[in-house]
């Protein structure tokens, strides 16, 4: 935090938009994406396993989402978002939850996997909303409500329902149970299985939401619209604090993070800097969030 504090304060000074109401309000509108990605992807890493398939899965929902919109309408084309995103959760939540696969190699197939199935599904094209200025679909990408964007609506709601149901269910007390000590909270009683597995299907239908999201903003979908958001995502869940190690974190600190990330990104750009800078960057941001997180565990700086 004081590292991000002292990157605003210079920022601003060279950049004096940086901190303008109109430019926090474009960050946050940017950040809901990967913010929404990243708030089911935290019940996940909480459970300690990964989940690096979003990025694909973002890619083949999107352009799901446009594609069924032209063919039978937006209403229908959410619903079959929202199922599909689910389906691909439930398949990564039975190979690592109830098969015992590693959740690392479980999901870079995936990533794989769903980059050929996009390839497939859009014969390597890519698809634009037919009607982009009438279609009641635009709101959720590109609406206004009170003068906030809504996709930070949708973003800052979904943020509160899963905080609840983290911070005050039976089911957010597995999660954290299953990442601190699996074998103990399974002779404790909690279904670790059922757990791991339910922790991948919300980490599919939070990324549906920002397949939504991002269709609805960008009026179409390119076969790689989530490309690295996967990287983006885990870093922005690290910087906000959550342990990959497994059993802690908050999704408000997942907020935080994720935000931070964006700012830092915003930031560089309107600092001149070219935007391949963005992903050095969210390397270094990995790796020194890792290691002050591992050092913290051991109690010392080098292992």
């Amino acid at each position: 935090m004081l590292a991000f504090a002292v990157f605003l304060l210079v920022t601003s000074l060279y950049a004096p938009t940086f901190l303008s109401p109109g430019n926090i309000l474009d960050v946050i509108r940017q950040v809901s994406i990967t913010g929404m990605i990243a708030i089911g992807v935290t019940f996940v890493v909480i459970t300690g396993r990964l989940d690096l398939s979003v990025g694909s899965m973002l890619t083949l929902l999107t352009v799901v989402m446009v594609d069924q919109h032209n063919q039978l309408g937006p209403a229908v084309a959410i619903a079959i978002t929202l199922l599909v995103g689910a389906v691909v959760g439930a398949l990564n939540g039975f190979l690592v939850g109830y098969m015992k696969l590693n959740a690392l190699i479980v999901t870079l197939a995936m990533l794989s996997f769903l980059q050929g199935v996009t390839l497939f599904y859009s014969g390597g094209s890519n698809v634009n909303v037919a009607d982009a200025q009438t279609t009641w679909f635009r709101f959720f990408g590109r609406g206004d409500l009170l003068g906030i964007p809504t996709p930070v609506w949708i973003f800052l709601g979904a943020a509160v329902v899963a905080s609840f149901f983290l911070l005050k269910t039976n089911f957010g007390r597995g999660i954290y149970a299953v990442g601190g000590n699996e074998t103990t909270s399974r002779f404790s009683g909690v279904q670790t299985r059922k757990v791991v597995f339910s922790a991948y299907v919300l980490s599919g239908l939070a990324t549906a939401l920002a397949a939504i999201i991002m269709g609805s903003r960008v009026m179409g979908a390119q076969n790689t619209i989530g490309q690295g958001y996967e990287l983006t995502v885990l870093a922005g869940i690290i910087l906000g604090g959550t342990s990959l190690m497994g059993g802690s974190g908050t999704i408000w600190r997942t907020v935080l993070g994720i935000s931070m990330l964006g700012f830092v990104q915003n930031g560089l750009l309107l600092l001149g800097y070219p935007y391949y800078v963005q992903w050095l960057v969210t390397w270094m941001v990995i790796i020194l969030a890792v290691w002050v997180d591992l050092a913290a565990k051991r109690g010392r700086v080098i292992a």
